[in-house]
């Protein structure tokens, strides 16, 4: 689904303030989602993922295991 412009400028103005990440349940293979990740200045990201993904090198903490699993 298509993320309109206010919706995209928003998510890269939180995510460059943010002080945690945390990515849950998504391959980050579709765009433009996918690509938020590049916009977020902190240090720590968690991500929960059955599989890994190309945010593995990132991620401060990974649980590959499904998100209902970690989340509860």
């Amino acid at each position: 689904e298509q993320l309109d412009d206010r919706t995209l400028y928003c998510s890269v103005e939180a995510l460059r303030r943010a002080d945690l990440l945390i990515i849950g349940g998504t391959s980050l293979k579709v765009y433009p989602a996918a690509g938020l990740i590049d916009y977020y200045g902190g240090d720590n990201i968690v991500e929960i993922n059955k599989t890994p993904t190309a945010a593995d090198s990132r991620a401060t903490l990974i649980y590959n295991s499904p998100i209902g699993e970690i989340l509860g």
